[in-house]
């Protein structure tokens, strides 16, 4: 009888936390744009200045390697990006060949802070996220986003998964100072890797 009610407590406890946990999170706004168009949000000469640099990792059953390449670019006066920075992500398995069942990326979770709202598809409310589905490189999107806290979690419409990358895909912060930092992405067959790339400081 005793074990039967800790047990009730902890499940009861258990709820309470998930439950918690579902309040916490804020679900962000996804928009598609194309490029070179998104760009005249950051600049109004619509061509942007940026920084390139590249995470490796290797999933686990897959031979090859796996980048995640970040990109920064500054929002410049008048447009209404101006003094804030613009943070670009692309999840590239182009180079990664599957060995026998495809080990593929759904998800990647990024310690970036608040994201500002800002007007990247020309219409409707303020968005959080952009995803550039034309213009540009990629075949596969994100399909939502959540924040808990600091963390942001993307998630893709469809895994990525060897011989594909995904579309870019961006936020921006306030806060302009890139600084080298750790993702977590996941794994369609289970499990998960952290994975090199910049987001704005603390």
């Amino acid at each position: 009888m005793k074990s039967t009610i800790v047990g009730t407590v902890l499940a009861a406890f258990a709820a309470c936390l998930i439950v918690a946990s579902s309040a916490n999170a804020t679900a962000l706004r996804v928009v598609a744009v194309s490029a070179p168009a998104i760009n005249c949000v950051f600049n109004t000469s619509c061509t942007l200045v940026v920084t390139d640099s590249v995470g490796h990792f290797s999933p686990l059953g897959d031979v090859g390697d796996g980048r995640l390449q970040s990109r920064t670019y500054d929002g410049v006066a008048p447009t209404s990006a101006a003094d804030m920075k613009g943070y670009e992500y692309r999840l590239d398995m182009t180079s990664v060949q599957a060995s026998s069942t495809a080990n593929c990326v759904t998800q990647l979770g990024l310690d970036f802070g608040p994201a500002a709202s800002l007007q990247y598809d020309g219409a409707g409310p303020l968005d959080d996220v952009y995803v550039v589905t034309s213009g540009g490189l990629g075949s596969v999107a994100i399909s939502s986003a959540t924040r808990r806290g600091r963390n942001i979690l993307l998630v893709f419409g469809a895994p990525v998964c060897p011989g594909q990358t995904s579309f870019f895909f961006g936020l921006t912060s306030r806060n302009t100072s890139p600084v080298p930092a750790t993702a977590t992405i996941s794994f369609s067959l289970g499990g998960s890797a952290e994975v090199a790339v910049r987001t704005p400081s603390r």
